[in-house]
């Protein structure tokens, strides 16, 4: 069976609600262990104390901030050039979800700030750069809003996922590019990592969990914004009679 059939709403539509609960489950489950790692078993750090265990949670939302964007670039590029309906429809689903990411990203690095630099925000280039990431995703949302046709406001709103992308690889490499208060990242490809494994660990467990997250809340939306969407379509209405049907009979089996 080939992939490109769920490329049509109607046939994505049941694809996403059979997935939604497996990714969902599936999140609560990693972060019901990794907060337990991250918080209860971890060690403390011998520099900063506990208060570094707030990175299990930032470090996590920080990266999915930045992989949403990307994720939604991609689709971006399938809106532009193909012209489809869905690839649209999961940019603007995903969209929400990165803003929440990068908001936890800025409202736990500033929790972290405090203790470790004296001061909750300091226009470090990292946060900065990931102050414009949030403001990308929350005027993305505007502009798509705000235009009447739905064709339009896509294409508007693919261009600007796509300028904004060059954003990421600037929050990814700054602190290597500027003279930040941030640190060096404690995990790489090439060079393993400097953290002691049950951190790594923990991290690595949260980080599938956020992922998880993110993937059944686009799957959620993105059913939603598909009966919004395709409401004219037959499919679409066969398919809430059905369900007003058999919500009907099981009324009339409850009475």
């Amino acid at each position: 069976m080939s992939l490109y059939r769920y490329a049509s709403p109607q046939s994505f539509y049941p694809l996403a609600g059979r997935m939604l609960p497996w990714f969902a489950v599936a999140a609560v489950l990693l972060a019901a262990v990794g907060l337990v790692i991250g918080f209860l078993v971890a060690p403390t750090d011998f520099q900063q104390g506990e208060v570094y265990r707030i990175i299990f949670i930032h470090v996590p939302s920080a990266w999915m901030a930045m992989f949403v964007y990307l994720v939604m670039a991609g689709y971006a590029v399938l809106t532009l050039s193909l012209r489809a309906r869905l690839p649209a429809m999961m940019t603007l689903a995903l969209a929400p979800t990165g803003a929440v990411m990068a908001a936890i990203a800025l409202w736990t690095g500033a929790l972290w700030g405090k203790p470790t630099w004296g001061t909750y925000w300091a226009w470090d280039a990292r946060m900065t750069s990931t102050l414009i990431l949030l403001f990308l995703y929350l005027g993305y949302l505007a502009l798509v809003n705000a235009i009447e046709d739905t064709q339009r406001a896509d294409r508007a709103g693919a261009v600007l996922v796509l300028v904004g992308a060059v954003n990421v690889p600037i929050i990814y490499f700054s602190v290597n590019w500027w003279n930040t208060l941030h640190q060096g990242s404690s995990i790489s490809v090439t060079g393993g990592s400097t953290m002691a494994a049950i951190m790594l660990q923990g991290m690595l467990i949260m980080t599938f969990a956020a992922w998880c997250y993110c993937i059944a809340a686009a799957l959620h939306r993105v059913r939603s914004i598909i009966v919004e969407r395709e409401g004219h379509t037959s499919w679409v209405r066969r398919m809430v009679s059905d369900g007003a049907g058999r919500s009907r009979q099981k009324a009339g089996n409850r009475t």
